[in-house]
């Protein structure tokens, strides 16, 4: 027996209501104002749209207490200062073209969001006008009054989020949003390097960056040196490339200086920071295959390009973009990466010999007895003396595996990147002489990095050679994902993946690689399909392809404990020299550190 259902009123139709002002500008202040630092980012690019050569930024309990910007712009005129409290009233830009966008604001959203949610009061005068000051609490504006001020604008933000207390909650430590607001400054003032910039917490300066004068390159390395160390700017190299309206520069660190986490890397487009999925996959593919596993490149990238080519009005925070041709973007910065650290190989990571010369440091102990065989060595004011006495044998229990050649004097092998072979010691590295220094050689992770750039460029000339499986490998996807693979079918084929349609939403695979015979084929088209959706392009199979060749070149290569003579060292050696990224071994590993001349004598104490 079925029992009816139960009567039920409707229920109350919603009523469609006009948001009031300060409710708008509340729920537009949780887009653009997240934490403090997101209000120092609106403030300062403010200041740089001005023209401000100087900023100064001060904050207390992290910037939910005060935080201050002060510049020295154009300012703003009297009249001007209750229109900049406006929602959607800018200087910037005037409506016609919103993909014409040169400056950092254009949204003219900063200053009333910031009023609505925190005590906000605006100070400014300009160059031959009077200064005047503008308060807004909470939304709510006072009229302006004269103020006395220097040429610029003074934004003075108290109590953010006291309007909306339950922002408050979601704020961490003092400490962390401190240091938050600190890597936004450093951020922006990586890409001015002609502004001087401070940062002053609780009244302790914690960051400073003074104007830089000269050249881009040259700016822009003093620049990055004062913020992110001079080892960064000491071990990376110079990018300069430009391709199809596009131009990108800055530096990026050797695969030798690497990171833990990917907080040394920073993308710039036209000026603005950003933090694209796009742009910071084709850094990672620019490092493909020289980075050892868990670790990641540090780069301060600049990309320029005519505004009508990017759209920066994707977010209010401004913080992403959408590149008309996203793949010309992303090819520019990986083909940039790759030649550039191509030519790396007789550059060395001066922070490997540093640690190279600490390990030869003794730690300082407490005295301790000497070994017997050292007791019984002559003492070096003995030896100075003039004394001639016979050391007894030192009794080791087997001979040192060290290897002494009578090498003749080579001038050009001296002169060369990695000088000229002298030894062998473990039957595994090379010291060679080189003009300011010496050479130490892992001969096996050496050349095994050669190999490896000969299958690589043996597969790139021929085309990988590929198994036909016995039973074609069907793989069911939705219809979307399956057109989307079977658009990449030529370049699959190329590294010897062949698929083809089979009927709606499925791909037949065919063929896959003869090196990959065991691969999972519908797994990779799904990974493939996976990294399609979230960064527009796949490496995975050529990712899987050289790892193989890594591994036959690991194999192929010259292995530890054999003996070379002093023609086969040398000739490894101006190998090295010949083959890009031999800095490096395919592991990421570096083939070999420098030691300087002068380093050495200090280390045995022969000049200060």
């Amino acid at each position: 027996m079925t029992s009816a259902a139960p009567k039920m009123s409707p229920p109350p139709r919603p009523v469609i209501r006009q948001l009031d002002e300060d409710t708008a500008n509340r729920i537009a202040a949780g887009e653009v104002v997240e934490r403090p630092a997101s209000a120092v980012k609106e403030l300062v690019e403010n200041a740089l749209d001005a023209g401000a050569t100087r900023i100064d930024v001060a904050i207390e309990q992290g910037g939910r207490g005060l935080i201050r910007v002060t510049d020295d712009g154009c300012g703003m005129a009297e009249g001007d200062l209750p229109l900049a409290l406006a929602r959607h009233a800018t200087s910037k830009i005037d409506g016609s073209d919103l993909l014409a966008i040169t400056s950092f604001g254009f949204r003219g959203e900063a200053l009333p969001s910031l009023g609505a949610v925190g005590r906000l009061t605006i100070t400014s005068r300009t160059g031959d006008g009077a200064g005047a000051m503008i308060a807004v609490t909470g939304g709510r504006a006072a009229p302006v009054r004269p103020a006395a001020a220097n040429c610029g604008t003074v934004v003075e933000l108290r109590d953010l989020f006291f309007a909306t207390p339950a922002r408050l909650k979601f704020l961490r430590s003092d400490r962390a949003e401190t240091q938050a607001v600190a890597e936004t400054l450093r951020r922006l003032a990586m890409a001015q390097p002609w502004v001087a910039f401070t940062l002053t917490s609780d009244g302790r300066e914690i960051l400073r960056a003074d104007a830089e004068q000269g050249e881009l390159f040259g700016a822009l390395t003093a620049r990055l040196t004062r913020l992110m160390g001079p080892d960064f700017t000491e071990n990376a190299i110079p990018i300069d490339a430009e391709r199809d309206g596009l131009s990108l520069t800055g530096l990026a660190a050797l695969p030798t200086y690497t990171r833990g986490a990917a907080v040394a890397q920073h993308v710039f487009v036209n000026g603005r920071p950003v933090r694209d999925k796009l742009l910071t996959g084709a850094l990672r593919a620019g490092y493909m295959d020289v980075l050892s596993a868990g670790r990641h490149p540090a780069a301060v990238l600049f990309l320029e390009c005519d505004p009508q080519m990017v759209d920066v009005n994707v977010h209010p925070a401004k913080a992403e973009v959408r590149f008309r041709d996203p793949q010309a973007a992303r090819g520019l910065v990986v083909s940039a990466l790759r030649h550039a650290l191509a030519g790396t190989g007789q550059r060395a990571d001066s922070t490997l010999g540093q640690a190279t010369l600490a390990a030869f440091r003794p730690e300082p102990q407490a005295a301790r007895p000497l070994p017997a065989w050292q007791a019984r060595t002559p003492s070096g004011a003995a030896i100075r003396a003039g004394l001639d006495l016979q050391a007894p044998d030192p009794g080791f229990a087997e001979a040192p595996s060290a290897r002494f050649d009578a090498v003749g004097p080579d001038p050009v092998a001296d002169q060369a990147p990695l000088g000229a072979a002298r030894a062998q010691i473990h039957e595994n590295y090379i010291i060679a002489q080189t003009a300011e220094g010496m050479v130490i050689v892992d001969q096996h992770a050496a050349h095994e990095r050669l190999v490896y750039e000969r299958l690589k460029a043996q597969a790139a000339r021929d085309a990988i050679p590929a198994q036909a499986l016995l039973i074609p490998e069907i793989v069911e996807l939705d219809p979307a994902h399956a057109e989307r693979i079977l658009g990449l079918a030529p370049d699959l084929a190329r590294l010897g993946l062949v698929i083809e349609p089979f009927g709606p939403g499925a791909v037949a695979l065919r063929e896959v690689p003869a090196m990959l015979a065991r691969l999972d084929g519908a797994a990779l088209i799904r990974d493939i399909l996976d990294d399609l959706q979230d960064q527009g392009r796949s490496d995975r199979l050529q990712a899987r392809i050289d790892a193989v060749l890594s591994s036959m070149a690991c194999h192929g290569s010259v292995r530890s404990g054999r003996r070379m003579t002093p023609e086969e060292m040398n000739a490894l050696l101006r190998d090295m020299e010949r083959t890009p990224r031999s800095g490096q071994c395919n592991h990421g590993r570096p083939t070999w550190v420098r030691l300087d001349l002068a380093d050495i004598e200090r280390l045995f104490g022969r000049r200060d």
